[in-house]
């Protein structure tokens, strides 16, 4: 039999979330830690990877502002050999001077230098001590530095640049603390180199340089340098900028209005690393309005000052939102090999939960009365499925010596009755028995307790119609005053073969089965009627036929006429005073698709109440009819339920009853 609907215990975990827990937990556990372990080594490698982009950046920039100043110091060292200023040299000093303006300023347009002068080691002997890249020429040796030079020098060399040098300085978020208002300073990347006779006698220092202040040319040319198109994923852009102290004296950075962020200023924790300690700033930095990985490294000036810095770097944005749109991706399939683990762990539980579930809901059964219960077949052949087979032997070894019992009971009833004087008290002791057997929910052992009663019972019956029919052989006509007795004695004999009969047909089944053949309601019930029609004429039932199914059903057609015809006469005796007889096939279907057909017989009579229709379908039960012997639904019951079918009752007092026989297509195995 199936195992019964499992029952909760109220705090009692099921075992089914225990394994639930005990195949997930480890990955509830692990996968997070593997998230969290992949966002933090992952980001560090990520930030170790911009850091050491930002590096090689930083080094390309270095050598281009060294290559730069070394291209000026070639410039002005070739022009200090050159044969053109040694001729202008020699020549008269009233024509000297006009020639060498002339020179210089050819020269300085063409090799693009910002200024460009000569001092005669003799007659400007005094501006030599000045800075020590003209100390070096006037002793001989070619240098390059770079240099500040105050508003003053600047004018000096130019008016235009002191103008080009004058800068606001511009409030900056995060800068440090700076009571100026203007940097008018200039940073200068100069060269000198000497300048001999024929004889090699120094004759004075040539010195040139390039303003680097606003020199968006250079700024510009070293970006595209350390930051072509396409050297940099993912939308984001590169940047470079100079800076005089910490003040933007040079850049291709850009403020909110679009224009550049010259006159602005670092931040001070850059200001302290760079300028302060002289490192090399190499990590994410605030720059202006955004975040950059940023390079930073001090620039030195000719006596070993740090004076400026000299910056590059690349938007963050761009990284992080890619870092954090893996990291999603990272947690999505996580979530996904999660739910999916889940899943599947649930699904190949199940042969792990239903054993043991079913044995489980078996138990509860069992306490609750349901003694046939079995765990039944299970898809599981491991110790669980073994363990559900032995149990349930278990149970059958139980069910056993429960029927050992009740069959030891019965013969003890069955002594009892054989000492009493009346057969007819006798076998109304015995159905009393069974019946009480029944209430106490030992029907499943009357299958083996009908076929010895019938085998009892047949003896004494026996015995009494041939002695009956002696007694009439004998007394002749002398019978006739006891005739009445006779007969009654006689339809007595026959009844009790008739419920023998039926005990037999429930006890062995397969000893009744017949033929079976595809069976249309429509004239089934036409047949029926045919049979109780006398029944019919005896009263005034009307008969109302709703014959919608046209369905055919595999079946024995008199054992399904048998149903039907016991379904009819019960109606009909329930409205002895005449009434309606309902008769209807309608078709039997679930969730849209075709079982089978159902079989309505339906009276207009008092209707039955909760109790009798609790008992309805015990055996011996007649409801107080006349002639009914109590066996009639019981077998209907049996004949129906042996192809897989039920039948249900609908009924109120006062509003007649509704018998409905579910019948499949074709019986069940």
């Amino acid at each position: 039999m199936p195992a019964a609907a499992a029952t909760g215990v109220p705090g009692r975990r099921s075992i089914r979330i225990r394994l639930l827990l005990l195949a997930l937990l480890p990955l509830a556990i692990v996968l997070p830690v593997l998230v969290a372990v992949l966002a933090i080594w992952g980001g560090e490698h990520i930030d170790r990877l911009l850091i050491a982009k930002v590096r090689t950046d930083l080094a390309a920039a270095h050598g281009y502002y060294e290559r730069y100043a070394e291209g000026v110091g070639r410039d002005v060292e070739a022009l200090a050999g050159s044969a053109r200023l040694a001729g202008v040299l020699r020549s008269s000093v009233k024509s000297r001077d006009a020639a060498l303006a002339s020179l210089l300023s050819d020269a300085r347009s063409g090799h693009g230098l910002d200024f460009l002068y000569f001092l005669d080691v003799d007659r400007d002997r005094d501006a030599l001590p000045a800075w020590p890249a003209l100390q070096a020429a006037a002793a001989g040796k070619a240098a390059i530095e770079t240099d500040v030079f105050t508003a003053r020098q600047l004018a000096l060399l130019d008016p235009r640049l002191a103008e080009q040098a004058y800068t606001p300085v511009l409030a900056t978020r995060n800068a440090a603390p700076d009571p100026r208002a203007v940097e008018d300073r200039g940073l200068v990347l100069h060269a000198a180199a000497p300048v001999r006779d024929g004889d090699g006698r120094i004759l004075g220092v040539l010195a040139g340089g390039v303003l680097l202040n606003k020199n968006l040319d250079f700024i510009d040319r070293l970006n595209e340098i350390v930051y072509p198109e396409g050297a940099l994923l993912l939308g984001s852009r590169g940047t470079a900028t100079l800076f005089l102290d910490d003040v933007r004296i040079a850049t291709n950075v850009r403020l909110f209005e679009g224009g550049r962020a010259i006159g602005t200023r670092v931040s001070q924790a850059v200001r302290d690393a760079v300028l302060g300690e002289g490192r090399t700033w190499l990590d994410s930095a605030f720059v202006v309005t955004d975040w950059y990985v940023s390079g930073y490294e001090p620039l030195v000036d000719s006596r070993g000052h740090r004076v400026g810095m000299l910056y590059v770097g690349y938007l963050e944005a761009p990284f992080t939102a890619a870092r954090q749109a893996g990291l999603a991706v990272v947690v999505a399939l996580f979530a996904v090999a999660m739910l999916a683990a889940g899943f599947f762990a649930a699904f190949w539980a199940r042969r792990v939960f239903r054993p043991i579930e079913r044995m489980h809901a078996t138990m509860n059964a069992i306490v609750q009365g349901e003694t046939a219960t079995r765990v039944g077949a299970v898809d599981s052949r491991d110790e669980l499925g073994e363990l559900a087979i032995q149990f349930d032997r278990l149970l059958d070894r139980l069910q056993a010596q429960a029927n050992a019992l009740m069959r030891w009971g019965e013969a003890l009833d069955a002594e009892v009755a054989r000492r009493t004087a009346e057969l007819e008290q006798a076998v109304a002791d015995l159905k009393a028995a069974q019946s009480q057997l029944v209430m106490n929910e030992k029907l499943a052992a009357i299958g083996q307790l009908t076929a010895g009663v019938a085998h009892e019972i047949n003896n004494p019956v026996a015995v009494i119609q041939g002695n009956l029919d002696v007694l009439r052989d004998i007394l002749g006509p002398a019978t006739e005053p006891v005739e009445p007795e006779v007969r009654l004695i006689q339809e007595q004999v026959h009844r009790i073969r008739l419920i023998v009969a039926k005990l037999l047909q429930f006890a062995r089944p397969q000893d009744y089965v017949g033929y079976l053949e595809p069976v249309a309601p429509a004239q089934l019930i036409q047949d029926s009627l045919l049979l109780v029609g006398h029944l019919l004429r005896k009263g005034t039932v009307t008969v109302e036929q709703h014959l919608e199914s046209v369905r055919k059903v595999l079946c024995n057609r008199n054992e399904l006429q048998q149903v039907l015809i016991n379904l009819m006469v019960n109606a009909i005796q329930a409205m002895p005073d005449g009434g309606v007889l309902t008769l209807a096939a309608e078709d039997w279907d679930e969730v849209d698709m075709p079982v089978g057909l159902r079989l309505i017989v339906a009276d207009s009579g008092p209707g039955l109440t909760d109790a009798e229709r609790e008992r309805l379908f015990k055996p011996f039960y007649t409801a107080k009819k006349p002639g009914g012997t109590g066996l009639g639904l019981w077998v209907s019951l049996s004949l129906v339920e042996r192809y897989g079918g039920r039948i249900t009752v609908a009924s109120e007092p006062g509003r007649g009853s509704r018998f409905t026989v579910w019948l499949r297509f074709e019986p069940l195995d």
